[in-house]
């Protein structure tokens, strides 16, 4: 066994023990523990930095006034609603390059289920993981907390109508998620030991020093990198630590104590940590086996439901197209109402599947493939899956057991998501809340594992392979400190940190979107005219 191999399993374990051990505070003060104190601190550090982002990166475009009760907030009673500016970004982008490319999301949509299914892979390929194993691996970063809390959120704070626009967004984003991995096969690294290093940082500095000049190319690949990481710790691995934690408190009804929180961060730790040892080729062989088998399992559960209830699905259905437009359930005038539920949809679709963001192509190009196109292809689908699947069966599971009572507002958001969506299976059948709680689970730590890998790679290309022990070992640690943060911070620090790569990316892509169009057309051209061989 390594040295590496036992700082993770031996040495990491013991320090997140040590954190955790309960300090008892002097004339009979509460006691607290070293774990609660440090992530106060850093809790602290996130309410800072989110300040910064939230007035420079995330300011909205005012674009209605309505009317609201008189507060010392609201002093005139009126406030504005507005669009983030990320949001408009990604919508744009989404809608640009689905017409760039021919509406490739819809044309080649077959082609990509064929290539999946292994039609078209060759061993010998430059590359460390089959096209199913890419996939999976990038769903795993995105099939999760997002389709099970996101969607409560989503309709906690839009009402139904929040789905369609997650819907739309998602359909674009799907062309999106082509450009990106097309792009992170096209310009990736493969090092002497057959390693990988591809991805939004790589393509942005090597695709735009011919263009912008190296200098300004090298700050976009640095930019994103940073962004990579810092969305590594937040979203792709607190956050996932800290809302799996609320959701096994809450089923198995224990007390939220710091005990029950470093038993949860503790077993995800190590749980990531055997599997992070083996990089890319080790998570591709886990998530090819856990992601499909969670994702049909939880499908299952959601097509039981709506079919035990069939016939309420019509009308519910219905009043996602209706409230889309309307904008009712939320309030507001039907301009306002209907600006915060496509916000709502918007943000709530991008963390879901990541669409736009680019991370999924770090996963991607690792891919045993000689035609970058075709993995571009592949990777489309996750949206598809995420979004458009998933999503809306945890919607239709929610609407149909009716947990939020038809009252919609920002009475609950994302910390209560999970809950919401429990209680919903909870209402079927009470083993159903159980299967929920377990699936929460393993999509938290395929999540985990799966950013642990982008930020791995984000971590290489800034400092070479020095930094990835460091970063993988700090990694753990916060995996098991995740319950114990506060929600509120870490929520926005996650949404923060994932949707301020899309800037850099999406700005990337645009420039640079001439390439993978030429490519994409002679793709195409080669596999009508049957040139292109498919292994039986």
């Amino acid at each position: 066994m390594s040295r590496q191999t036992l700082a993770l399993l031996v040495v990491i374990p013991l320090l997140c023990l040590m954190m955790a051990s309960p300090i008892v505070a002097e004339e009979g003060e509460a006691a607290a523990s070293n774990a609660s104190k440090i992530s106060n601190l850093v809790d602290g550090w996130f309410g800072v930095v989110n300040g910064v982002m939230a007035k420079t990166l995330f300011f909205q475009i005012p674009l209605q006034s309505v009317e609201v009760e008189v507060s010392e907030e609201h002093p005139e009673g009126k406030k504005y609603v507005g669009i983030p500016i990320i949001v408009m970004i990604l919508a744009l982008g989404g809608i640009f390059f689905t017409v760039r490319y021919g509406f490739i999301n819809v044309r080649l949509f077959g082609h990509a289920i064929q290539v999946v299914r292994g039609k078209f892979d060759k061993p010998d390929h430059h590359g460390e993981i089959s096209h199913f194993q890419a996939l999976t691996s990038a769903l795993s970063a995105t099939v999760g907390l997002g389709n099970i809390a996101g969607v409560a959120a989503a309709i906690a704070l839009g009402g139904p109508g929040a789905i369609f626009w997650m819907w739309l967004i998602a359909f674009f984003g799907m062309s999106m998620k082509f450009s990106s991995c097309s792009f992170a096969q096209l310009y990736r690294r493969i090092g002497p030991d057959g390693r990988t290093l591809g991805g939004p940082m790589v393509y942005l500095q090597e695709g735009l020093a011919p263009i912008l000049s190296f200098p300004i190319a090298k700050v976009f690949g640095v930019m994103y990198a940073v962004l990579c990481i810092l969305a590594s710790f937040g979203g792709g691995n607190l956050f996932q630590g800290n809302q799996t934690a609320a959701a096994l408190i809450y089923t198995f009804g224990f007390e939220r104590s710091d005990l029950a929180s470093g038993v949860v961060g503790l077993s995800l730790a190590i749980l990531a940590g055997i599997v992070i040892i083996g990089g890319i080729r080790r998570i591709g062989e886990v998530t090819s086996k856990i992601v499909p088998a969670m994702c049909l399992i939880y499908v299952g559960v959601c097509l039981f439901t709506i079919i035990t209830n069939i016939d309420q699905a019509g009308p519910l259905l219905a009043s996602i197209f209706t409230e889309a437009f309307t904008g009712n359930a939320v309030g507001g005038g039907a301009a306002g109402g209907i600006i915060v539920v496509f916000a709502t949809g918007a943000q709530r679709a991008v963390f879901s599947n990541e669409a736009g963001v680019g991370s999924a192509a770090i996963a991607h190009s690792a891919a045993k493939t000689d035609e970058p196109i075709r993995e571009g292809v592949v990777a489309m689908i996750g949206p598809f899956i995420d979004t458009i699947v998933i999503c809306t069966m945890t919607a239709l599971t929610l609407l149909i057991t009716d947990v939020f009572g038809g009252e919609y507002s920002a009475k609950i958001g994302f910390g209560d998501g999970a809950i919401k969506t429990i209680e919903a299976f909870g209402t079927v059948h009470w083993s159903l809340k159980y299967v929920l709680c377990g699936a929460i689970f393993v999509f938290a730590y395929s999540t985990i594992i799966s950013w642990s890998y982008y930020g791995d790679r984000a971590v290489e290309y800034l400092v070479g392979p020095i930094g990835v022990w460091p970063y993988r070992v700090l990694f753990v640690i916060l995996v098991a400190l995740g319950p114990f943060f506060t929600l509120g911070n870490v929520l926005d620090f996650s949404d923060y940190s994932l949707l301020s790569m899309a800037f850099p990316n999406i700005i990337g892509m645009v420039l640079l979107s001439g390439i993978v169009a030429a490519k994409t057309r002679d793709y195409v051209q080669r596999l009508r005219s049957g040139k292109m061989q498919v292994i039986k």
